[in-house]
């Protein structure tokens, strides 16, 4: 019987869709995975439709969308559910050996033989950061030790590059930037420096005396940069163990990013399409068609049962998302263009995004002072500019009425309430919902990239005690 074929999972921790290359953006930050990516499929219309990293690789690694993961918050309280079968656990069943860098600890990477960990975050006092480098220092050596078994293997890395502080080392630091980002007359970083929550966590590595947004957007674009060539020694390592043709190499993210968009500075809240739009590439020579780029909308969901259909696999579980196979194939694959989404990181929301609209409804007052109820047309405001619920009161119930009896169907299938609902202590700080949006305003805040590091550091004995479970 032949081996089963491998699979290599890069999963880019806050990659912005629309800060790649590869989807258009002007400047040349993935040449690497550009290149890479012609020798497979790439879907232009991808989603993580319930973010931040937690639910958005615990959706990714079950097939499942939030209501049956029962996972919406970053901070999620306790393990997956048993209910839950993931990718590594599925893969193990049959002969595989797996292995996770740089996501022990967390809920969502439950199932896998074998955690790695690496410096994945940085700080201005250490200098550059470089956190793609010391990806590959662990990686590398274990891909070969993977290649080398007599066993197929299944290979997942969570890159950190594009996850604030964005740190990139020289000379990526000023590959897109050429002005002065100490001029006092540039104001543009004013309200980021003023933002309460966040606003010491900035000045620990925003450069002292920094003034300038478009610096800080260039060091998040330097480092997708600097990654993206760390990412070809991943390529050519892949080459030289001369594993390309029986490899499938899948490239995602949890989440976008934010970055001066919509005051949710440089980081991934907020339900716009900058931090729910993700890359998606699956590479696979003779099994993938190359060159081929898709429009039609995906999500997480179905990442999963794509991975097992190309691999070959059936497992036995009534996914909730769909292979995309038949479109590489050429075949219809019935559309899924308005869905679910929801928000569990700084604010508690949830909403309904259709082709055209896109609803926001805030489940308790969040720390931006925003309305309850935000309304997108995303046709004609593709960059969710104007909000229009108080001008489309019908089309703001109408949506609300389609999301609210989706969650009922569900509920109802789950036999379980939506976690939305649920999750009341999402932030951590054991008040219950805040009351005004005031209160979440003074209660919520961060001071250091240690701080930030910690607040993705969930439950690590508890987790590691489940591994083998």
């Amino acid at each position: 019987m032949a081996r089963k074929p491998n699979l290599i999972l890069i999963g880019i921790d806050s990659m912005r869709a629309d800060h790649m290359s590869l989807y258009g953006y002007p400047r040349l930050t993935t040449p690497h995975m550009d290149r890479y990516a012609a020798g497979g499929a790439a879907f232009e219309n991808a989603f993580s439709p319930s973010i931040p990293t937690t639910p958005g690789y615990g959706s990714m690694l079950t097939g499942m969308d939030c209501l049956s993961t029962d996972v919406v918050a970053l901070r999620h309280e306790g393990g997956l559910g048993k209910h839950n079968v993931t990718l590594p656990e599925i893969l193990e069943k049959q002969g595989y050996n797996t292995t996770c860098v740089g996501f022990s600890g967390n809920p969502a990477s439950r199932g896998f033989q074998k955690y790695i960990d690496f410096e994945g975050w940085g700080s201005r006092e250490q200098g550059r950061s470089h956190k793609a480098e010391n990806l590959n220092t662990v990686t590398i050596p274990e891909l070969k030790r993977l290649a080398g078994e007599d066993k197929p293997f299944f290979l997942f890395m969570r890159h950190m590059d594009p996850h604030s502080p964005y740190l990139p080392p020289l000379p990526f630091e000023r590959i897109f930037y050429a002005g002065n980002e100490l001029d006092k007359a540039n104001k543009s970083l004013d309200p980021v420096m003023t933002f309460k929550p966040f606003c010491d966590y900035f000045a620990s590595w925003f450069p002292i005396g920094c003034t300038d947004k478009d610096y800080i957007i260039a060091q998040y674009d330097g480092a997708v940069a600097y990654m993206d060539a760390c990412i070809a020694n991943i390529f050519s390592s892949i080459a030289e163990l001369g594993i390309e043709e029986e490899t499938l190499v899948v490239i995602d993210s949890d989440h976008g990013e934010t970055l001066y968009d919509h005051d949710c500075y440089f980081d991934h809240h907020g339900l716009y399409d900058c931090t729910l739009h993700i890359p998606l590439v699956f590479v696979y020579p003779g099994k993938v068609p190359a060159g081929a780029r898709f429009k039609d909308i995906c999500q997480m969901k179905d990442i999963m049962p794509t991975i097992l259909d190309l691999l070959g696999i059936k497992a036995g579980i009534k996914f909730d998302g769909r292979s995309l196979v038949p479109l590489m194939d050429g075949k219809p694959r019935t559309p899924e263009p308005e869905f679910y989404i929801t928000e569990c990181t700084w604010m508690r929301k949830h909403g309904w995004r259709t082709p055209q609209w896109k609803l926001m409804h805030a489940l308790e007052p969040d720390f931006h002072f925003k309305p309850e109820v935000e309304l997108y047309d995303l046709v004609r405001d593709p960059e969710e500019n104007t909000n229009l619920a108080e001008k489309e009161p019908a089309v703001v119930a109408m949506l609300e009425a389609r999301m609210l009896a989706w969650l009922a169907k569900r509920e109802k299938e789950t036999g379980r309430k939506a976690p939305i609902y649920t999750n009341l202590n999402w932030h951590g700080v054991g008040c219950g919902p805040f009351k005004t949006s005031q209160q979440a305003y003074d209660t919520m805040h961060i001071g250091s990239p240690g701080a930030a590091k910690g607040l993705q550091a969930k439950e690590l004995q508890t987790q590691r005690g489940q591994e083998k479970l």
